[in-house]
């Protein structure tokens, strides 16, 4: 698994836990990288941008998914899709070196081993719409 990849999933796995336990996604990352032997995976800096940027910026991505969720609430959304998408639009608005397709396509899959049947084809659309359609920071 490429090294983004598994940042973004252990970003997920973090911002899972701090959503399903109602707890400060600050502590869970904390707690996270404490319990990382040495030496660290390479994939840490990029998760930690990650779980930060999308925390610091929660707000506006969740702005951004509520408009473009067809039908759906931010609440209603399965925990691991919210916080894919959370993920998705944070590197396709804040993220210059990650293209729009790439971020896309990253969610896309992890909801592929991750979630729901219906979760990938759900991410793309909702994820495309934005990328098409949201207006950028």
């Amino acid at each position: 698994m490429p090294a983004r990849r598994r940042a973004r999933k252990r970003a997920l796995d973090v911002l899972y836990e701090a959503d399903l336990r109602d707890l400060p996604v600050s502590q869970v990352l904390d707690a996270y990288v404490e319990r990382l032997e040495q030496p660290r995976p390479e994939h840490l800096p990029y998760t930690i941008s990650l779980v930060k940027g999308v925390d610091d910026k929660l707000d506006r991505i969740d702005e951004a998914i509520s408009t473009y969720a067809e039908g759906w609430t931010i609440d209603r959304m399965p925990i691991v899709d919210r916080n894919l998408a959370r993920i998705a639009v944070y590197e396709l608005f804040f993220v210059a070196e990650i293209d729009d397709p790439v971020a896309i396509t990253e969610a896309v899959e992890l909801a592929k081993e991750l979630s729901t049947d219906d979760s990938p084809r759900f991410l793309n659309g909702l994820l495309g719409r934005i990328a098409d359609y949201a207006p950028r920071d």
